[in-house]
């Protein structure tokens, strides 16, 4: 019974370190690259971005294809960046635990 108690008590304070992580990390930016930085995105821990700048020489009508794709890379980009700091706050929080690999944390 001590360690059912002692156990509910490590997943209550589990929970709440989990909660204060989320919120850090909807508070995160981040910021990707593409095309040498011609273009470039800046997202928040939620994904949303937040913003987009683009160097005006890549405003030409028979250039549209490559601004669209350097635009996603960008996007892309910072996501990579949003997702690996989100990892590594979970590792950080999570370190000693015995979760198994792969086991999906919810966010």
């Amino acid at each position: 019974m001590k360690d059912l108690l002692g156990l509910m008590g490590k997943a209550k304070e589990m929970q709440a370190r989990m909660q204060a992580m989320q919120e850090e990390i909807a508070q995160l930016e981040a910021s990707g690259q593409a095309g040498g930085g011609m273009v470039a995105v800046t997202l928040t821990g939620k994904f949303e971005m937040k913003a987009l700048k683009i160097d005006p020489s890549l405003f030409k009508e028979d250039e549209v294809e490559i601004l669209e794709d350097l635009i996603l890379a960008a996007h892309n980009d910072a996501k990579a960046k949003v997702e690996q700091v989100m990892q590594e706050k979970t590792r950080a929080l999570t370190a000693g635990l015995p979760i198994p690999p792969g086991m999906k944390l919810p966010f």
